[in-house]
Protein backbone atom coordinates (compact mmCIF):
# COMPACT_ATOMS: atom_id res chain seq x y z
CA UNK A 1 0.00 0.00 0.00
CA UNK A 2 1.33 3.48 -0.90
CA UNK A 3 2.29 5.95 1.85
CA UNK A 4 -0.03 9.17 1.75
CA UNK A 5 3.04 11.35 1.68
CA UNK A 6 4.17 9.92 -1.56
CA UNK A 7 3.53 11.41 -4.99
CA UNK A 8 2.61 9.80 -8.03
CA UNK A 9 4.11 10.26 -11.04
CA UNK A 10 1.25 12.25 -12.98
CA UNK A 11 0.91 13.84 -9.90
CA UNK A 12 4.83 14.99 -10.10
CA UNK A 13 3.90 16.34 -14.13
CA UNK A 14 0.83 18.41 -12.92
CA UNK A 15 3.07 20.34 -10.53
CA UNK A 16 5.66 20.88 -12.56
CA UNK A 17 3.31 21.82 -15.57
CA UNK A 18 1.81 24.46 -13.66
CA UNK A 19 5.27 25.85 -12.32
CA UNK A 20 6.49 25.87 -15.72
CA UNK A 21 2.94 27.58 -17.05
CA UNK A 22 3.15 29.73 -14.52
CA UNK A 23 6.92 30.96 -14.81
CA UNK A 24 6.07 31.58 -18.70
CA UNK A 25 2.77 33.47 -17.41
CA UNK A 26 5.17 35.54 -15.29
CA UNK A 27 7.86 36.04 -18.09
CA UNK A 28 4.90 37.18 -20.47
CA UNK A 29 2.89 39.13 -18.01
CA UNK A 30 5.75 41.56 -16.69
CA UNK A 31 6.66 43.46 -20.07
CA UNK A 32 3.39 43.94 -20.70
CA UNK A 33 2.88 45.32 -17.05
CA UNK A 34 5.52 47.39 -17.06
CA UNK A 35 3.77 48.78 -20.77
CA UNK A 36 0.41 49.43 -19.29
CA UNK A 37 2.28 51.32 -16.17
CA UNK A 38 4.43 52.79 -17.79
CA UNK A 39 2.34 56.40 -18.65
CA UNK A 40 1.91 55.79 -14.45
CA UNK A 41 5.33 55.59 -13.18
CA UNK A 42 7.00 57.87 -16.13
CA UNK A 43 9.85 55.23 -17.05
CA UNK A 44 8.05 55.37 -20.91
CA UNK A 45 9.40 58.95 -21.20
CA UNK A 46 13.05 59.00 -19.40
CA UNK A 47 14.76 59.56 -22.62
CA UNK A 48 12.17 60.80 -24.66
CA UNK A 49 11.22 64.77 -25.59
CA UNK A 50 13.71 66.19 -23.32
CA UNK A 51 15.63 69.67 -23.95
CA UNK A 52 18.66 68.91 -25.77
CA UNK A 53 21.08 72.27 -26.63
CA UNK A 54 21.82 73.42 -30.66
CA UNK A 55 24.57 75.81 -28.90
CA UNK A 56 24.64 79.55 -27.92
CA UNK A 57 22.44 82.14 -29.44
CA UNK A 58 25.41 84.25 -30.72
CA UNK A 59 26.71 80.94 -32.93
CA UNK A 60 23.32 82.29 -35.03
CA UNK A 61 22.97 85.44 -36.58
CA UNK A 62 20.04 87.46 -36.99
CA UNK A 63 18.31 87.14 -39.68
CA UNK A 64 20.52 84.03 -41.01
CA UNK A 65 19.36 80.47 -41.29
CA UNK A 66 21.96 78.21 -40.41
CA UNK A 67 22.16 74.37 -40.08
CA UNK A 68 22.41 72.79 -36.77
CA UNK A 69 22.65 69.29 -35.09
CA UNK A 70 21.45 67.79 -31.77
CA UNK A 71 22.18 64.48 -30.35
CA UNK A 72 18.34 62.34 -30.16
CA UNK A 73 17.60 61.61 -27.13
CA UNK A 74 16.32 58.45 -28.08
CA UNK A 75 19.38 56.33 -28.40
CA UNK A 76 20.41 52.65 -28.90
CA UNK A 77 23.73 50.72 -28.35
CA UNK A 78 23.46 49.98 -32.90
CA UNK A 79 22.56 53.37 -33.60
CA UNK A 80 26.07 55.27 -34.50
CA UNK A 81 26.02 58.64 -36.41
CA UNK A 82 22.24 58.24 -37.02
CA UNK A 83 21.69 59.47 -33.46
CA UNK A 84 23.05 62.88 -34.80
CA UNK A 85 19.91 64.80 -36.19
CA UNK A 86 19.95 68.03 -37.89
CA UNK A 87 17.70 70.75 -38.16
CA UNK A 88 17.51 74.40 -39.55
CA UNK A 89 17.54 77.16 -36.86
CA UNK A 90 16.31 80.56 -38.39
CA UNK A 91 16.79 83.35 -36.18
CA UNK A 92 14.12 86.57 -36.52
CA UNK A 93 15.67 88.98 -34.05
CA UNK A 94 16.70 88.72 -31.10
CA UNK A 95 16.03 86.07 -29.12
CA UNK A 96 12.93 84.97 -31.60
CA UNK A 97 13.96 81.95 -33.80
CA UNK A 98 11.98 79.48 -35.62
CA UNK A 99 13.70 75.62 -35.52
CA UNK A 100 12.79 73.91 -38.64
CA UNK A 101 13.22 69.58 -38.66
CA UNK A 102 15.31 68.89 -41.67
CA UNK A 103 12.53 66.81 -43.58
CA UNK A 104 10.15 67.57 -46.26
CA UNK A 105 6.73 67.21 -44.74
CA UNK A 106 5.78 65.41 -48.47
CA UNK A 107 7.70 62.34 -47.73
CA UNK A 108 10.52 63.24 -45.52
CA UNK A 109 13.41 64.12 -47.74
CA UNK A 110 15.90 66.06 -46.33
CA UNK A 111 15.71 69.57 -47.55
CA UNK A 112 18.35 72.09 -48.48
CA UNK A 113 18.40 75.86 -47.38
CA UNK A 114 19.20 78.17 -50.72
CA UNK A 115 19.99 81.73 -48.92
CA UNK A 116 20.47 83.20 -52.70
CA UNK A 117 16.38 82.75 -53.43
CA UNK A 118 15.60 82.57 -49.18
CA UNK A 119 14.00 79.19 -49.96
CA UNK A 120 14.22 75.90 -48.59
CA UNK A 121 13.99 73.17 -51.26
CA UNK A 122 13.44 69.51 -51.59
CA UNK A 123 15.41 67.58 -53.97
CA UNK A 124 12.99 64.54 -53.94
CA UNK A 125 9.74 66.20 -55.13
CA UNK A 126 10.62 69.69 -55.82
CA UNK A 127 8.79 70.54 -52.62
CA UNK A 128 9.41 74.53 -51.91
CA UNK A 129 9.35 76.10 -48.64
CA UNK A 130 9.74 79.87 -47.61
CA UNK A 131 12.07 81.38 -45.26
CA UNK A 132 9.88 80.73 -42.71
CA UNK A 133 8.88 77.38 -42.82
CA UNK A 134 5.69 78.01 -45.05
CA UNK A 135 4.31 76.52 -48.25
CA UNK A 136 6.10 77.99 -51.47
CA UNK A 137 4.57 75.55 -54.00
CA UNK A 138 5.33 71.62 -55.03
CA UNK A 139 3.47 68.52 -53.59
CA UNK A 140 3.89 69.11 -49.57
CA UNK A 141 0.46 70.37 -48.35
CA UNK A 142 1.61 72.12 -45.23
CA UNK A 143 5.06 73.73 -44.12
CA UNK A 144 7.91 72.67 -42.59
CA UNK A 145 7.92 70.90 -39.02
CA UNK A 146 8.79 72.73 -36.34
CA UNK A 147 10.57 72.04 -32.87
CA UNK A 148 9.65 73.85 -29.65
CA UNK A 149 12.17 76.00 -28.70
CA UNK A 150 13.45 78.17 -25.81
CA UNK A 151 16.65 80.73 -24.94
CA UNK A 152 17.81 80.00 -21.25
CA UNK A 153 21.14 81.63 -20.24
CA UNK A 154 22.35 82.41 -24.28
CA UNK A 155 21.77 78.51 -25.21
CA UNK A 156 19.12 77.82 -27.17
CA UNK A 157 17.25 74.11 -26.48
CA UNK A 158 14.79 72.19 -28.53
CA UNK A 159 12.22 69.72 -27.36
CA UNK A 160 13.71 66.31 -29.72
CA UNK A 161 12.98 63.12 -29.52
CA UNK A 162 9.93 63.06 -31.67
CA UNK A 163 9.72 64.33 -35.42
CA UNK A 164 7.12 67.12 -35.32
CA UNK A 165 4.03 65.61 -37.27
CA UNK A 166 0.93 67.36 -38.53
CA UNK A 167 -1.02 64.81 -35.80
CA UNK A 168 0.85 65.82 -32.73
CA UNK A 169 -1.41 68.59 -31.12
CA UNK A 170 2.20 71.01 -30.14
CA UNK A 171 3.30 71.03 -34.09
CA UNK A 172 1.05 73.64 -35.04
CA UNK A 173 1.39 75.73 -31.77
CA UNK A 174 4.82 76.71 -30.01
CA UNK A 175 3.63 78.25 -26.61
CA UNK A 176 7.67 79.11 -25.94
CA UNK A 177 7.91 81.66 -28.33
CA UNK A 178 5.89 84.80 -29.90
CA UNK A 179 4.66 84.64 -33.52
CA UNK A 180 7.15 85.19 -36.76
CA UNK A 181 6.37 88.19 -38.37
Amino acid sequence: MPNDDTISRRGLFMKLGILFNGLVAAALAIPILRYLLSSITGAQTKGYLQWVPLGPVNEFPEGETRLATFRNPIVMPADGKTVDTACWVRRVEGEQFQVFAINCAHLGCPVRWFPQSGLFMCPCHGGAYYRDGSRASGPPERGLFEYPYKVKNGLITIQAGELPTPGDPNAALNTERPPCA
